[in-house]
């Protein structure tokens, strides 16, 4: 049985090895710190060089940044329009194939339609129709005042599925509806288009030759891809039948909503399967109608604006490339100028690795402060390109954007930095001190 014994003022035994190891780290650190002076040092001496050869880098992260802060502003601001629908509702609406309407068959979503899902689908909290206006009706007055906005008929219940509620006033009612009130709910911006009082409860506006009294106004909703929710007047949906005229079968859409977030897939498969065999289409046939959710918009817009983000950064990518080249070729031109000062410091000890570590360091620290001006540059770009143009969102910056545009200066110095320093570190220290 033999037994270690650790002698003092030796390495051995299970001290030395942790005192061996602090050594190593405080070296290692050390190195890195030196390196990283060095590095700042030798840039800050050759500034005007430093800053051209950063120039590509600048641009690419710049670009980048820009590009992402817009596309993201917009993606943020429409996610927030989305949740506004509200993410238990599902709308259905006819559909015609271009081909079928040029033919003059137009499908149509009827009553019959919105009974049956009323009566035979489960999970419903609230169902409402609406009918849209001809373009023959958009025009409305008030006065001497005319503009034009979307004139809509529904039902009460379209104050729970659409997230409407009101600022002034109240909304329709059933028995609106049921004695075909010639009543109107509008929003802001008729409101301002009209130079209505702020509260416009009480006046009367003029549509289609009829006079109808308002009773409320609906607070502000904003806009959604483009098109206002403000600029809309909202009437029985009986009324607005009598005012389209006796029609044989008018189209209307019908919005719902579900009372468990869950069973939104399910309640989709069972209007889809009731509506096709209430319109006798045939297995192999297309559906006539689109029933659509909330999040389903969402996610087809998000994977719009994903694609559009990835192939406009790998195009705006191909300038921190270029950036990157640049870097390896003026650090190639510096490991050349600094031939005699590689081959003192050999001579005074310094290993191969401190050597490969300087200029490696050095390219590292050049891109990432290219990266970090681009960022910012790029980001007030972004900001003052979406404060330039009217009604667009505010620009927003993601973290995982920021942290990609400094990775990949990262990669860019390390990738593009590595053959200049593996060149300084294998130069031959009696070589080096006789460059002229």
């Amino acid at each position: 049985m033999s037994t270690s014994v650790s002698v003092p003022g030796t390495d051995a035994g299970p001290r030395g090895g942790r005192r061996r190891l602090g050594v190593a780290r405080f070296r290692a650190l050390f190195a890195a710190t030196e390196g990283i002076r060095a590095a700042l040092q030798s840039i800050r001496a050759h500034g005007f060089r430093s800053f051209l050869t950063t120039l590509g880098i600048v641009i690419g992260v710049s670009s980048v940044i820009a590009m992402v802060s817009i596309i993201q502003g917009l993606s943020f601001t429409i996610g927030q329009q989305f949740e506004g629908l509200g993410s238990n509702s599902i709308n259905v609406q006819s559909y015609t194939p271009l081909a079928e309407r040029l033919q003059g068959r137009i499908k149509r979503l009827t009553q019959r339609d919105l009974d049956l899902i009323s009566y035979r689908v489960d999970g419903i909290t609230s169902i409402t129709p609406i009918m849209y206006s001809t373009s023959g009706m958009n025009q409305i007055r008030y006065g001497s005042q005319s503009t034009a906005t979307q004139i809509l008929g529904t039902t009460y219940s379209f104050q729970d599925v659409g997230q409407y509620f009101s600022r002034f006033g109240r909304f329709l009612s059933h028995s609106d509806d049921a004695t075909r009130r010639r009543v109107a709910v509008i929003g802001e911006e008729v409101r301002e288009d009209l130079s209505l009082p702020e509260n416009p409860v009480g006046e009367f506006l003029q549509v289609n030759g009829e006079w109808l009294k308002i009773i409320g106004m609906f607070e502000p909703k904003g806009e959604i891809l483009g098109q206002s929710q403000d600029n809309r007047v909202m009437i029985p949906f009986s009324t607005m039948q009598s005012l389209v005229g006796n029609q044989r079968e008018p189209d209307i859409q019908i919005q719902l909503a579900v009372a468990d977030v869950a069973d939104m897939e399910g309640i989709t498969q069972i209007i889809r399967r009731l509506l096709r065999d209430a319109h006798g289409l045939a297995p192999d046939e297309e559906d006539d109608f689109r029933i659509q959710t909330a999040a389903q918009l969402q996610s087809s817009f998000n994977e719009i604006i994903g694609t559009v983000t990835v192939v406009m950064g790998g195009i705006v990518g191909i300038s921190l490339l270029v950036g990157g080249i640049g870097i390896m070729n003026i650090m190639l031109v510096s490991v050349t100028e600094r031939t005699r000062e590689i081959g003192i410091c050999k001579a005074i000890g310094a290993k191969r690795h401190h050597i490969l570590l300087q200029f490696l360091l050095e390219a590292l620290v050049l891109c990432l402060l290219g990266g970090l001006a681009g960022l910012a540059i790029g980001y007030g770009i972004g900001a003052l390109a979406a404060s330039m143009i009217p009604g667009f969102p505010p620009a927003h910056t993601p973290l995982w954007a920021v942290a990609l545009a400094l990775g990949f200066s990262a990669v860019v110095g390390i990738v593009f930095g590595i053959l200049p320093a593996a060149k300084a570190a294998n130069l031959d220290p009696i070589s080096s001190l006789r460059y002229e």
